[in-house]
């Protein structure tokens, strides 16, 4: 096969072949065919796309670029779960430990944040002593016998992905749906689980903002999964304003910890809910959308599933104390209170925007070398729909320092819009591809 010729038909509206898509990816990963006729072909892929055919293609040989995940020594039902990214994620501290909790077991394989807040393992970490490096044997053993682990993804799970996407990062290659697609879904599928389950943010503080564009991606993931022979359903949630109250690391596990023991914020406690009830139904553990919603509930009333993430703590080398004592998670050594000038009914805020300030803060990373800080962040107080008095606390910024909250305080306060009505508020939840 000749690298150019392949090149021009996709930049011609062609269609890529299974072979094709074989030779090409099997090349770059073996360093024959070099970066700038890959960069070439991610840009005509750009502007003439991929029909679904291709995308399955594309993800299977991703895939078989590097190891996978065998979990055939773990007993029942395996699932993983993945999301999108908002401001604000902590959906996978509450899911994991709820379903564990429910009988389901879940090896799931996390990275660090980069851009507004850390990723799950970054939230970890605020477990002192919490490690995420456990290797293969370890993680098998530990899902089996406590329900779930979460860990660092390993160097050779799909290592075609993490070339393509540093491509894709330095030739403005990296917002279209097929490629998307073939990078979360070759690592899911490579991670060796039964289920995958996916949570698919749309809005002002999500990757796809627009709901169509949310549901499309959802849709061809879902396909994918198909395609591949796992099931595989997507839920579609708002990311319009941040989910939850919590924004920062340490922040977010207390929130988390919080849900779990019934007390966190509704939106937050509602797309756990749907995630973890749509798992317990495609495993066969529960029958009917009620039964689900009983079982889960048991859970979070009985404290099973705080002792969940107790156990696995612990078991990862974490204080599983600051999971019954949330005082002893990371803690700023400033706070401070954002508070109205004026009375009225929050029409919206800034989810990005709310992101941007927890950079600022040094909650989240600008590079993948960036130190962050555990400890910062802000917890909002007032959400969209709420009324607001002049004199009012708005938000609670948590800082390393009175000059960083100073200019927090300045950039939180342009995040939020008040106005005369209140506005209607819509469920978490958009939709659910099945």
């Amino acid at each position: 096969m000749n690298t150019c010729e392949l090149i021009i038909k996709k930049r011609n509206g062609g269609v890529l072949t299974e072979s094709e898509i074989g030779y090409l990816i099997g090349g770059y990963v073996s360093g024959e065919i070099p970066d700038y006729q890959i960069s070439a072909l991610l840009m005509a892929i750009y502007f003439r796309g991929m029909n679904d055919a291709e995308t399955l293609y594309l993800t299977r040989e991703m895939i078989k670029s590097g190891d996978t995940l065998d979990l055939s020594a773990i007993s029942g039902v395996k699932v993983d779960k993945h999301s999108t990214g908002g401001v604000g994620d902590k959906t996978s501290l509450v899911l994991c430990p709820l379903l564990a909790a429910s009988g389901v077991k879940l090896a799931k394989m996390s990275g660090r944040g980069l851009g507004h807040t850390g990723g799950t393992i970054d939230k970890l970490e605020s477990f002192p002593g919490f490690s995420t490096g456990i290797d293969g044997e370890r993680f098998i053993q530990q899902v089996d016998k406590i329900g779930f682990a979460i860990a660092g993804q390993t160097k050779r799970l799909v290592p075609a992905d993490k070339m393509l996407y540093a491509l894709r990062d330095v030739t403005g290659t990296v917002d279209i749906i097929p490629l998307i697609v073939s990078s979360i879904m070759s690592k899911k599928l490579a991670s060796g689980a039964d289920i995958i389950a996916l949570d698919v943010k749309c809005g002002s503080g999500a990757f796809m903002k627009s709901f169509e564009d949310a549901k499309t991606l959802a849709e061809k993931m879902v396909a994918v999964g198909k395609g591949a022979g796992k099931k595989t359903f997507a839920v579609i949630s708002d990311m319009d304003e941040p989910l939850g109250c919590a924004v920062g690391n340490a922040l977010e596990v207390k929130e988390a910890i919080d849900t779990l023991r019934g007390e966190g914020p509704a939106e937050l406690h509602e797309l756990c809910m749907e995630l973890a009830g749509e798992v317990l139904l495609s495993a066969g553990i529960c029958q009917t959308e009620r039964e689900a919603e009983e079982s889960l509930l048991k859970s979070l009333s009985d404290g099973s599933a705080l002792r969940k993430l107790a156990e696995m703590v612990k078991a990862q080398g974490g204080d599983e104390r600051a999971v019954f004592d949330t005082s002893l998670l990371p803690k700023a050594p400033v706070t401070h209170e954002l508070i109205s000038t004026q009375t009225g009914f929050v029409e919206s805020i800034n989810a990005e925007g709310v992101g941007r300030v927890c950079i600022h803060l040094g909650g989240g990373r600008m590079t993948k070398d960036s130190k962050i800080d555990l400890s910062v962040g802000v917890v909002l107080h007032k959400k969209v729909g709420d009324c607001v008095s002049a004199g009012e606390s708005i938000a609670t910024i948590h800082a390393a320092d009175a000059a960083s909250a100073a200019e927090a305080e300045r950039l939180l306060t342009e995040c939020y819009r008040l106005g005369d009505k209140r506005s209607e508020k819509s469920g978490i939840v958009r939709a659910v591809i099945k």
